[in-house]
């Protein structure tokens, strides 16, 4: 199994994406990195593989574009269902396989940790299956703390190892503090809503301000 790093958030749209690609940058200190998005939904208006590519400058083979691709912008669990399909974990963690074990292989979720997959499965079993430490991505403001607690409770509960929180959006000094003292989990970083969005200030942002401590490295190296 590769090493690297899961990106779930506390909700859709909290910047799981962004994240990845910062995690993309940073981790590229460590070696050899990869992304991969198990399970896109709403492919026709959203392709995360590609802003991933965009915003952290990979190369082809930093990416690993195979996986569930579905039209609707919905749960996995029903985008599926309405294309007639049902999700399996199995095909997923064999393509995980083919990514090397040098490679640190950045994993992006879809929707939250507890969206479902198929009848059965939760997005944290495909998190225990390919065993990978678990960021989470947070909003930075008012409803945080509870979604992110809520979040940590529902990964523990699963015995996944939580390695850190990133908070996107504007800076909350109270919020950061309630999260790392309640949740017992540190914040690597606090990502701004960067205007313009582009690759040179995610890149500068990454390098100065996703894991200054080194911490994050440290447990993925």
């Amino acid at each position: 199994m590769s090493r690297g790093i899961f990106v779930t958030g506390t909700d859709t749209g909290v910047g799981k994406t962004v994240v990845s690609a910062a995690l993309m940058i940073r981790l590229r200190s460590l070696g050899r990195v990869c992304y991969w998005k198990p399970i896109q939904t709403g492919i026709e208006q959203d392709d995360d593989t590609a802003e991933v590519a965009s915003l952290a400058a990979c190369t082809a083979d930093e990416l690993l574009t195979d996986g569930v691709r579905l039209p609707r912008p919905l749960s996995p669990h029903l985008s599926a269902r309405l294309s007639d399909m049902t999700i399996e974990l199995d095909p997923l963690v064999e393509i995980s396989k083919r990514v090397p074990a040098s490679t640190h292989l950045v994993v992006e979720g879809a929707g939250g940790a507890l969206v479902p997959i198929n009848d059965r499965d939760m997005m944290t079993d495909l998190m225990a299956r390919l065993a990978l430490p678990v960021i989470i991505a947070a909003r930075s403001g008012l409803g945080t703390i509870n979604h992110t607690l809520l979040t940590l409770e529902a990964l523990r509960r699963q015995r996944l190892t939580v390695a850190a929180v990133v908070m996107v959006g504007p800076p909350n000094a109270d919020n950061r503090a309630a999260i790392e003292q309640f949740g017992g989990v540190p914040v690597a970083g606090e990502m701004p809503m960067f205007a313009p969005m582009n690759a040179e200030q995610l890149s500068a942002w990454s390098v100065r301000e996703l894991d200054p401590d080194h911490r994050l490295l440290e447990t993925l190296r």
